[in-house]
C-alpha cells in the first residue's frame, strides 16, 4: 500500500498533462510567438513589444516590436527549434520553452532586452531582465510600455 501511495504523489507530482515536445522549423509572429507547423506556440515566462507598438528613445518613436521580431528571425535563422510544452493558454496556444542551437530562446530575449520577464505568469528570467535593463540592451535603451500594458490599453 506504501509504494502504491508513493507511486501515485510520484506521478501526480511529475505528470503534466500539457508537456509535449514539438520540433520543426518555426515561422516567427511576433517577438514571443511562434509557429511550428500547425502548432502555434506562446514563448514561457517573456512578454515583447506587440509588433505595431513603438518606444521613445530622446521623443522619437521607433517600432520597438517589429525589431523584437526581427531580433527572434535572426536567432532562429530558419534553423530547426525544439520546443517543450508546459501549458495551454486563453488562446489555445502551446506555452512552452523553446531551444535554438543550444539557446534558450525564451532567455535569450529578455537577456538581449527584446523581450521582459513576464512576471503574472513566471519568475524565470528576473536576472535576464535585469541585466539586460542594467546594460540598456533592446528595448531597455528607450522608454516603452509594458507589452500587457499596452494590449490592455489597445483592445479593440
Amino acid at each position: 500500500m506504501k509504494n502504491i501511495i508513493f507511486f501515485l504523489i510520484f506521478f501526480l507530482t511529475t505528470t503534466n498533462s500539457f508537456s509535449k515536445t514539438i520540433i520543426g522549423n518555426a515561422r516567427i509572429i511576433d517577438g514571443d510567438t511562434i509557429n511550428i507547423k500547425s502548432n502555434k506556440i506562446r514563448l514561457h515566462g517573456i512578454d515583447a513589444p506587440e509588433t505595431k507598438q513603438t518606444c521613445k528613445i530622446n521623443s522619437a518613436e521607433w517600432y520597438c516590436g517589429m525589431q523584437s521580431t526581427k531580433e527572434l528571425k535572426k536567432l532562429i535563422n530558419n534553423q530547426q527549434v525544439e520546443c517543450l510544452t508546459n501549458d495551454i493558454d486563453i488562446y489555445n496556444r502551446y506555452v512552452a520553452i523553446c531551444i535554438v542551437n543550444e539557446i534558450n530562446i525564451n532567455q535569450w530575449m529578455v537577456k538581449s532586452g527584446w523581450a521582459i520577464a513576464y512576471r503574472y505568469y513566471s519568475t524565470d528570467y528576473i536576472v535576464e531582465e535585469k541585466y539586460a535593463r542594467d546594460n540598456k540592451l533592446g528595448i531597455w535603451k528607450s522608454e516603452f510600455m509594458k507589452p500587457y500594458m499596452y494590449r490592455r490599453q489597445n483592445k479593440n
